[in-house]
């Protein structure tokens, strides 16, 4: 008998998913979420966040931190119960209703295949650093081809490949942490914490207007409970829930008091990475040229774990009915060939928006990939504040994995991603309208699925 029944018309989405391989490990789940995070939120947008809010920023990433642990635990704590590549979408399917069920799976599919063409574009850029004179585009379709090949493998091979790509990128930001922590404390850099007009140069309500970078910085957390429906064993799950939360936290909290202290505020720019703007400023011969081949892999990172995030999502709605069937089958390796392809129409995206605005592509891109984001955000803790009012002490006990802030830990978080969500929406008519023709378009989508579901 399941812990907590689910609604009798509602089917676990996991009976529809057979066929996936369950091959990955704590290790790379870990890394395909981390390398979906690391990209281009963190070692290009946070250019933008400095500009919103100058050091302050620091406070920024501190609240964005929280909310994602509270993300990072809920849905630990639904994964470790229920592993499927639907993920959220199933959640909120199960413990909230089909309709937010489904917009959280789609729009966050719609964003995040989106947004697979903000690290392509940004991928473009720094090779700019080097060979200024070969058209972006060129960039953009080579760089798609790679991650193509990459996830049209076995997901064990999908998986060895995203961790050691990843790893790259970890392993030179804590390498940059404590050379950048060894500048400042040596003084071989003047901290520029309070020397460009203060620590709120835009005044005291500037972090609170960039906290939605900092959360889109942190998005990737959720890219966890997507690896479930293949991982290795169910046990795998809480550790690589907390293990995900904390190496992100860690690194994002450090790199950007590190960014702050070292680069004044004022001189960030969203055409090069802040990482090689520091490294330029403390006059390390040869290092820039290596920190933009690491954030260079960084963004393909990225793009290569939107792209299995993605393709897994569309392969669960096809299996389930709220997608064409034919996204639901596999390939002899495991993989959803057909979802793959359809997930990759950021990439066309991309070069639509690098052709259009070159210069502001990144944040075009970034701001329609962030409703998708925040959404699934939201419809998880939702879900888990359901699911845990449903349970008895003893259910709670007994659950695989528990989130230390229970149930009251998801509601502040609710509440918390809620005011970002309109903060952000009505922060400009662009946005606004923007975020109502998305949900509008969603909306009428469900309602015409659900209708030939019925038929069907």
């Amino acid at each position: 008998m399941p812990l907590v029944p689910a609604a009798p018309e509602v089917v676990p989405e996991s009976i529809h998913e057979q066929g996936l391989h369950h091959q990955l490990t704590v290790g790379q789940m870990t890394m395909v979420a981390v390398g979906g995070s690391i990209g281009t939120g963190l070692l290009l947008g946070s250019a933008a966040a400095l500009e919103i809010a100058g050091p302050s920023v620091i406070l920024s990433y501190i609240v964005a931190a929280f909310i994602a642990y509270t993300v990072a635990m809920a849905l630990g704590e639904l994964a470790s119960l229920h592993p499927a590549a639907g993920s959220f979408g199933v959640y909120g399917e199960l413990y909230l209703n089909q309709y937010l069920g489904f917009l959280c799976r789609a729009g966050y599919w719609a964003s995040i295949a989106f947004s697979i063409g903000a690290e392509l574009v940004a991928s473009a850029t720094y090779m700019t650093y080097w060979l200024p004179a070969v058209p972006a585009e060129l960039w953009v379709l080579l760089f798609s081809a790679l991650i193509l090949l990459v996830n049209l493998r076995s997901v064990s091979s999908f998986g060895r490949f995203e961790f050691w790509f990843a790893m790259i990128k970890f392993a030179t930001i804590v390498a940059f942490i404590l050379a950048g922590a060894a500048l400042l404390v040596s003084g071989h850099v003047t901290p520029q914490y309070t020397a460009q007009g203060g620590f709120f140069p835009k005044g005291p309500i500037a972090p609170l207007l960039a906290v939605f970078l900092a959360i889109y910085a942190f998005g990737g957390v959720e890219m966890l409970a997507v690896t479930t429906g293949e991982s290795r064993s169910p046990k795998d799950i809480p550790r690589a829930a907390r293990l995900t939360f904390f190496l992100l936290a860690g690194l994002y909290l450090g790199a950007i008091i590190v960014l702050v202290g070292v680069m004044p505020w004022n001189h960030a720019g969203v055409s090069e990475s802040p990482f090689v703007s520091v490294l330029r400023l403390a006059r390390v011969p040869a290092a820039a040229y290596f920190m933009n081949f690491v954030v260079l892999t960084a963004a393909l990172s990225g793009a290569n774990a939107k792209l299995y995030v993605a393709s897994r999502l569309l392969f669960s709605m096809g299996r389930s009915g709220w997608a064409p069937a034919r996204l639901g089958k596999l390939n002899s390796s495991g993989s959803p060939r057909l979802a793959l392809l359809v997930s990759s129409y950021g990439i066309v995206t991309a070069l639509i928006i690098e052709n259009w605005a070159p210069k502001q592509a990144f944040l075009y891109i970034m701001g329609a990939a962030f409703s998708g984001l925040i959404l699934s955000w939201v419809v998880s803790l939702a879900a888990h504040v359901s699911f845990r009012w449903r349970l008895t002490p003893q259910q709670i006990a007994a659950l695989p994995m528990r989130s230390p802030l229970g149930i009251w830990g998801s509601m502040l978080g609710f509440l918390l991603v809620s005011a970002a969500v309109l903060q952000t929406l009505f922060s400009s008519r662009i946005n606004e309208l923007g975020g109502l023709v998305f949900f509008a378009g969603l909306t009428l989508a469900y309602l015409l699925l659900k209708r030939r579901r019925k038929v069907s």
